[in-house]
């Protein structure tokens, strides 16, 4: 795996973990802090909170650069799947709570729950684009690059 591959790949892998971290907090505390179960949708930041904590530990996991790292795009891909429906659950959510337009994130790093709750929903989003780059980039380096993601070199060369 050329040098380049591998650099993007940590970066990638650096960025879905923080971006999970981030919801996990952020969902995690609102569910600490929130005790009536018809205030908030709940079952949507329980799903959100579950792929975050799968996303962490498939990140962590898949952070070790190895010959077969970029094989694992399909495992990407559904990441990328599930971090798209969960940000959708979350701007379908936000569209029943009065906390002003989904995409109006100005007021981002205010304290309170709408705050929050965009922030979560934004990096949600990142945290989806992240790994569906990753998935792009593994399905690029794996068909690219067929010989080199076997570990076998064309004539002899390092292809």
């Amino acid at each position: 795996m050329p040098v380049v591959s591998r650099l993007v790949s940590i970066i990638l892998r650096i960025g879905e973990i923080g971006f999970a971290a981030v919801v996990a907090g952020i969902i995690g505390n609102d569910l600490a802090v929130f005790d009536d179960p018809g205030e908030f949708p709940e079952a949507r930041w329980i799903y959100t909170i579950v792929i975050a904590a799968i996303s962490i530990l498939l990140g962590i996991l898949w952070l070790v650069p190895f010959a077969e790292t970029f094989a694992l795009w399909p495992g990407d891909l559904l990441t990328s799947f599930a971090w798209f429906a969960s940000f959708g659950i979350l701007v379908d959510a936000l569209n029943k709570v009065n906390c002003g337009k989904v995409f109006n994130w100005g007021e981002i790093t205010d304290d309170g729950l709408c705050p929050r709750w965009k922030a979560a929903e934004a990096f949600a989003f990142l945290s989806a684009i992240f790994w569906l780059v990753s998935a792009i980039t593994g399905v690029w380096f794996t068909y690219r690059h067929p010989d080199r993601q076997r570990g076998v070199a064309k004539n002899g060369a390092g292809a």
